[in-house]
């Protein structure tokens, strides 16, 4: 049986719980850490033996890929507090550089033309590599198309570095969903909210592998 990877999720919100919850369904371990040791204490009960408490420095020191389920903001402060940590990692990052606005909706908080995958890019620690992926949905379809049949909903990524394809790919599967690379960090925006390959932007909904490659097809 192939050893896979050690997962951490930092970040035990909507996305982040849900992600942890999918990987246990996977049959996948999984390292949970949030700011209080209580709230990682509390899920992994819940999950079960897959399902591991640590903090979040620990938690980075025993994982390969670590799931940064947090804001984008915050996802920039640890990457510089936990710089040594995270030397020679994985990183996923499926934030989505939003805030609320003044009418019960959203706003990007970054400029129309940027992305959070490549911003974050820019201010990675020595020796890290970075993935945007199990950000494309929003929570509620995270959970609720996981693992559908007979046809999986597709997650889609983005990364500079095809060396940890197959590994982003392999936990985008344990997660219950078909993987599809749509390109670079470069094409990151595409994925994130407002993006035409996001649940909340101009895909509207989830979509099966033949319809996100038809989709890719017909704009590309």
């Amino acid at each position: 049986m192939i050893q896979k990877s050690k997962v951490a999720v930092i970040g035990l919100g909507n996305i982040g719980a849900t992600v942890a919850t999918n990987l246990v369904k996977g049959n996948r371990s999984v390292i949970v850490a949030d700011k209080t040791i209580e709230k990682a204490n509390e899920l992994s009960q819940k999950l079960g033996s897959l399902a591991k408490p640590a903090t979040i420095s620990n938690a980075i020191k025993q994982a390969d890929i670590v799931i940064l389920a947090i804001w984008f903001d915050s996802i920039k402060e640890v990457l510089k507090t936990y710089a040594s940590e995270l030397q020679g990692k994985i990183i996923v990052d499926p934030s989505n550089p939003i805030a609320p606005d003044e009418k019960g909706g959203f706003k990007k908080i970054i400029g129309a033309d940027e992305s959070s995958g490549q911003i974050l890019s820019t201010l990675l620690p020595n020796d890290v590599k970075l993935a945007k992926a199990l950000g494309t949905l929003g929570a509620a379809s995270l959970s609720n198309a996981s693992f559908q049949t007979p046809d999986k909903a597709v997650e889609f990524y983005a990364t500079d570095d095809n060396s940890i394809n197959a590994e982003i790919e392999d936990l985008i599967r344990d997660n219950g969903f078909d993987p599809l690379r749509v390109g670079g960090l470069n094409q990151s925006i595409r994925i994130e909210v407002f993006g035409d390959l996001h649940e909340f932007g101009a895909l509207g909904k989830t979509v099966t592998l033949a319809e996100a490659k038809n989709k890719i097809n017909t704009i590309s």
